[in-house]
């Protein structure tokens, strides 16, 4: 999964290993004051989280793998 907007990381919803259904959250960015919240587009299970809070993204880069 890639982020679709430049922000922050500000809340992480999911761990390593977490089985998610469609549409679960996995972390909130924070972005223009924005709280959006980044979600699975489909069910399997989260094999990596390549960010952590805090983190700064730019678009595009790879925040989880998703199996």
């Amino acid at each position: 999964m890639r982020a679709e907007v430049a922000g922050k990381v500000w809340k992480i919803e999911a761990r390593p290993g977490a089985a998610l259904a469609a549409g679960q959250p996995i972390l909130i960015l924070e972005s223009m004051k924005m709280e959006i919240p980044v979600a699975a587009p489909r069910a399997g299970r989260l094999r990596e989280l390549r960010v952590a809070e805090g983190d700064a993204l730019a678009e595009g880069e790879l925040i989880a793998i998703l199996e």
